[in-house]
C-alpha cells in the first residue's frame, strides 16, 4: 500500500547502508518509490542482488558490495555512488547486526569488531557526504538506532552500547552541521519482523512478552520504519533535527 508521497524526495539522491535486505531493503523500496535515486551499500552479495533483480527496470538504483568495517571500502563505496547518481543530499546509516553474546565471552577483537560493524561505519559515511550536503545547500541524515538499550535488554553488551552511542553521535553531528542546514536524528526500531529475526530470535514466548508489553498489539514491519525514515528525510520535517524517536509499538 502506498504511504505519503514526498514531493521533496524526488530525484534526490540517496544512500542507505546495509540496503540489501531486511528494514533496509524496506528503506531502498519505499525512497525509489517517492522517485528518488537510490543507492545501497550492502556486504550481502546474494540479497542485494536479489533485490536488484525484483525492482522495475525504470529503477534509478546504484549498488556497491563493500564491507563497513572497511572505512577505505566504505569510502570508495560512497565515492561510487555519487559518480553514478551525483551529489548525495540524504543519507541512511541503517547497517547493523545484532549477533546475541556473553560477557565473558567478549575479546578485545571482537569488541572492536562489534563497535565496528554498529558504530563507527555512521560516522565515516556521514563524514564522506557531508560536503556534498554542504555544498547543495544542505541534507538529511538519519541514523538507526534500537530501542534495545533503552529497554536494557541483556545478552548483547556490544551491541547495545554500540546502539546507544547512536543518540551522542547523532546529537554531534546535528550540532556542527546544522549551521550549513544539514539536519540530522535517529530513529529507535523496536523488534522488527525480518526475515533474519524470525528465523534466529522470535520464539512463542519472546511473541507473547513483546504483545503483552507494546501498547499496539500486533507485529512491526520494515516499512513501520522505513516510512518514519521518509518523513525525516523529506523538507516536511525540515525543522527537525537533533531528535531521536522511537519507533517500538509503545514497547520502551
Amino acid at each position: 500500500m502506498q504511504g505519503t508521497i514526498y514531493p521533496s524526495l524526488k530525484d534526490r539522491a540517496v544512500l542507505v547502508t546495509g540496503g540489501g535486505s531486511g528494514i533496509g531493503e524496506a528503506i531502498v523500496r519505499n525512497f525509489l518509490g517517492q522517485g528518488a535515486r537510490v543507492g545501497f551499500i550492502d556486504i550481502d552479495l546474494e540479497a542485494s542482488q536479489q533485490l536488484l533483480a525484483s525492482l522495475p527496470a525504470e529503477a534509478k538504483v546504484h549498488f556497491a558490495h563493500a564491507d563497513l568495517r572497511d572505512i577505505g571500502a566504505l569510502r570508495a563505496a560512497v565515492a561510487g555512488a555519487r559518480a553514478a547518481l551525483g551529489p548525495i543530499t540524504i543519507l541512511v546509516n541503517n547497517a547493523a547486526r545484532d549477533d546475541r553474546h556473553a560477557i565473558e565471552d567478549v575479546t578485545p577483537d571482537y569488541w572492536d569488531e562489534r563497535i565496528a560493524v554498529n558504530l563507527k561505519h555512521q560516522f565515516f559515511a556521514a563524514q564522506a557526504v557531508a560536503p556534498d550536503m554542504i555544498q547543495a545547500g544542505g541534507g538529511a541524515i538519519v541514523n538507526l538506532g534500537s530501542v534495545s538499550w533503552v529497554l536494557g535488554q541483556g545478552n548483547m553488551p556490544c551491541y547495545t552500547t554500540a546502539k546507544s552511542a547512536i543518540q551522542g553521535l547523532t546529537r554531534a553531528l546535528a550540532r556542527d552541521l546544522g549551521p550549513n542546514n544539514v539536519r540530522v536524528n535517529s530513529i529507535l526500531p523496536g523488534w522488527i519482523m525480518t526475515e533474519r529475526q524470525q528465523r534466529l530470535w522470535l520464539t512463542p514466548e519472546g511473541e507473547a512478552e513483546l504483545m503483552r508489553r507494546q501498547c499496539l498489539k500486533r507485529k512491526l514491519v520494515p516499512d513501520d520504519i522505513a516510512r518514519v525514515v521518509l518523513f525525516f528525510a523529506a523538507d516536511d520535517s525540515g525543522a527537525c533535527t537533533n531528535q531521536n524517536y522511537i519507533v517500538d509499538g509503545g514497547w520502551a
